[in-house]
């Protein structure tokens, strides 16, 4: 049976993170998601306790000041944080987890679990596809999508940092690269 291996997928905004962490769990059915939780909005299609758990800032402090999250961040106003039980539960038990969270929460994870964590960098072919992909998928309104650009060159920055970058210029291509990534990750416990 695989140790449990923590896989942290990380990405500016728009460049596929979620689309290809979502392939990935279909591809590796011994792998478990690691859901979020936030305080932002739930969009139309999300699912609570699949996509994030969707928490009152109240109720994201008190997790806080009860040392419930492994790591946590506010962007955008939002907090988004990884639960510590779900992370403590998949390493007791010798699972591997995938994250799909912003880069400061996987080197904040890296930092905490050096051994385990496994950070993999999804960069955008160029920042014009960025801000096309961006507007494409219609989520958020122009001043939102200028807000996350901004962020944009600070991410590229600290994912120099983790262990592995691919660029997201094919899907398919980025997919089977990550998914090579994350075999190779699992079969190394």
């Amino acid at each position: 049976m695989p140790k449990g291996k923590l896989i942290v997928i990380s990405a500016p905004s728009g460049c596929g993170k979620t689309t290809i962490a979502q392939e990935i769990l279909k591809r590796n059915k011994n792998i478990e998601f690691s859901v979020s939780a936030t305080t932002r909005k739930r969009r139309e299609k999300e699912k609570e306790g699949k996509d994030y758990y969707f928490l009152t800032k109240a109720e994201f402090k008190r997790k806080i000041a009860r040392g419930e999250l492994a790591e946590y961040e506010v962007i955008y106003g939002e907090y988004y944080g990884s639960l510590k039980s779900m992370i403590e539960t998949a390493l007791t038990e010798q699972r591997p987890l995938l994250f799909d969270i912003d880069v400061m929460g996987a080197l904040s994870l890296k930092n905490k679990y050096p051994e385990e964590a496994v950070l993999i960098f999804i960069k955008p072919p160029s920042l014009g596809v960025l801000k096309e992909r961006l507007l494409k998928r219609d989520t958020e309104d122009e001043a939102t999508v200028k807000r996350r650009l901004e962020r944009v060159p600070m991410e590229l920055e600290r994912g120099k940092g983790f262990d592995y970058a691919v660029v997201n210029d094919d899907l398919p291509r980025a997919v089977k690269e990550v998914d090579g990534i994350v075999k190779k990750s699992i079969e190394d416990c």
